[in-house]
């Protein structure tokens, strides 16, 4: 159900769309990490997601994935959302294509300020500022991934992340997840799946502790980039 407003009219147009006949940069993959900073997630935490995220982006194994593509680049967007117009944009689409590149989307991504935002989840309105982000940049890309995380469901917004998930499957999207684990929800992955993430070959992947979240990372970015999905899952079409 439509929280108030039309998907389209969510937000103010903050991108600009490339000008008549501009030709957009052809890549393997448009990939928006979309990142839960909500007032469940503190301080540390953060801390935890954009330096597992950063040194995903940089990883080798996931370098040589990128290298690996048809078009050997891919191009990424960082984002943190929490309740209702708290959406922070940290990257704003860049091309990773190799060390240089990646560092310094990392170094964008490590010294973003921290914001505060309490109120809840509102997981739908990300969803939708990612797709609209994603098919106005100036990017082309083979494929195109919206990557949710967090450690709760939604729970506020002005569009209900169903809605803004039908909203970006219907335009060719993908969207995965990575469930940072809440003894509080076990239940979290199986929302993930049934109400947030859907297209083809999406997934869910769940961190079940601080240690293994950096992993979790880096192996969602190889399967991402890949198009592929983890071997105990079927994947979604």
């Amino acid at each position: 159900m439509i929280r108030g407003l039309a998907v389209a009219a969510l937000t103010l147009t903050v991108f600009t769309a490339p000008a008549a006949g501009q030709k957009k940069i052809p890549v393997d993959l448009e990939l928006s990490l979309v990142v839960d900073a909500s007032g469940s997630i503190d301080q540390e935490e953060i801390q935890l997601q954009r330096q597992g995220y950063a040194s995903a982006i940089a990883n080798p194994q996931v370098l040589k994935t990128i290298s690996s593509g048809f078009l050997r680049s891919i191009a990424i967007s960082y984002i943190e959302f929490a309740a209702d117009g708290c959406i922070w944009q940290w990257l704003k689409w860049v091309k990773i294509s190799g060390h240089d590149t990646a560092r310094a989307a990392v170094k964008q991504i490590l010294a973003a300020p921290r914001e505060f935002c309490s109120g809840g989840n509102a997981i739908g309105d990300a969803v939708a500022f990612a797709t609209k982000s994603t098919l106005e940049n100036g990017f082309d890309g083979t494929r195109k991934v919206i990557d949710v995380s967090g450690d709760g469901p939604d729970t506020t917004g002005l569009v209900a992340v169903e809605d803004a998930r039908a909203d970006a499957l219907a335009k060719g999207f993908t969207i995965n997840g990575l469930v940072i684990h809440r003894p509080s929800m076990p239940g979290l992955g199986d929302y993930y799946r049934t109400s947030i993430t859907g297209g083809p070959r999406s997934f869910v992947i769940q961190a079940k502790n601080r240690s293994t979240f950096a992993d979790a990372i880096v192996k969602k970015l190889i399967l991402e980039i890949s198009d592929l999905v983890p071997v105990r899952q079927h994947a979604t079409r």
